[in-house]
């Protein structure tokens, strides 16, 4: 009995992992509809800025983030500007095609950059405490660190958008573009500070990526697909039900290797097909409005 509970706590933490993959790709395409294939790539890059700021400095990998956070600001928001605001438009195949290019071009980089070998961000004694509950059910410092965060970033992007002045900028812009223009709202601006909050939370996400498992430039994809099925899980617009989706994805794949370890991510995958199969919008399906 204790082996399930123990399985439970493991997959609802791993989802929180999951979430932060997942929410600045709901916030992205809440906003603009923009799909974003580099999505996972852009985790994989930021992971690689705290190893490098890490290394260069010295420093523990959570001040490193946050000397990575105004940098991969900038990046998101540069990148937006220059390049993807060009490609948006009626037409969703250009920007397909275009982040799908940069996903090639980031992995390749970060090739060159670091080579394929794997990397690690050192998590100290953090990495290995654990809290024990008694009669053999225990789990792991680090996975409710990530839980927290995923809760605590979620809050902080509900607050943004519904509470403050550029929150409504983002909703005016999602709801009705071509009224926002003509309320004198420069909505290019706006994309690309909306991307530069979702680096944000790919930065955040791709600390504890690091620093719970190995990196290397070619995992990004996979990445991306656990963001778009625990995005599609818990609802297009939805930023609470990105952590729902990403908790059944994280639960799915517990049980999955709990019954047989090679399950593990095909049991994530058959979750989602189920959940799309009786709730084609998501769980919670929902609007920035």
């Amino acid at each position: 009995m204790a082996e399930w509970i123990n399985t439970i706590i493991q997959g609802v933490l791993l989802g929180g992992l999951y979430a932060l993959f997942a929410a600045g790709l709901s916030l992205i395409f809440g906003i603009m509809r923009l799909v974003n294939l580099a999505h996972g790539d852009l985790i994989v890059l930021a992971a690689f800025a705290i190893l490098a700021i890490s290394a260069w400095l010295g420093l523990d990998p959570f001040l490193a983030t946050l000397l990575a956070l105004p940098i991969m600001f900038a990046v998101g928001f540069a990148l937006q500007h220059v390049l993807l605001n060009r490609t948006l438009g009626r037409d969703l195949l250009p920007p397909l095609l275009v982040t799908f290019g940069l996903s090639i071009i980031i992995q390749n980089g970060l090739m060159e950059g670091f080579s394929a070998d794997s990397q690690l961000l050192r998590s100290g004694e953090i990495g290995t405490a654990s809290i024990s509950l008694g009669g053999g059910i225990a789990f792991g410092v680090l996975p409710l660190i990530t839980f927290m965060s995923a809760i605590v970033v979620i809050m902080a992007l509900n607050l943004l958008f519904y509470r403050t002045e550029l929150g409504r900028a983002f909703r005016a812009t999602s709801d009705d573009l071509e009224v926002a223009q003509v309320m004198g709202i420069d909505h290019r601006r706006i994309f690309a500070v909306a991307m530069g909050v979702a680096m944000i939370v790919v930065t955040i996400a791709a600390l504890y990526l690091g620093m719970r498992a190995n990196f290397d430039p070619t995992i990004g994809p996979a990445r991306l697909i656990y963001a778009f099925e625990a995005v599609i899980i818990g609802g297009l617009g939805s930023l609470w039900g990105t952590l729902i989706g990403g908790m059944i994805i994280g639960l799915a794949q517990t049980i999955g290797a709990a019954i047989n370890p090679e399950w593990q991510i095909l049991a994530g995958h058959i979750a989602f097909l189920i959940v799309l199969v009786v709730k084609p919008r998501g769980l919670f399906p929902r609007a920035f409005d």
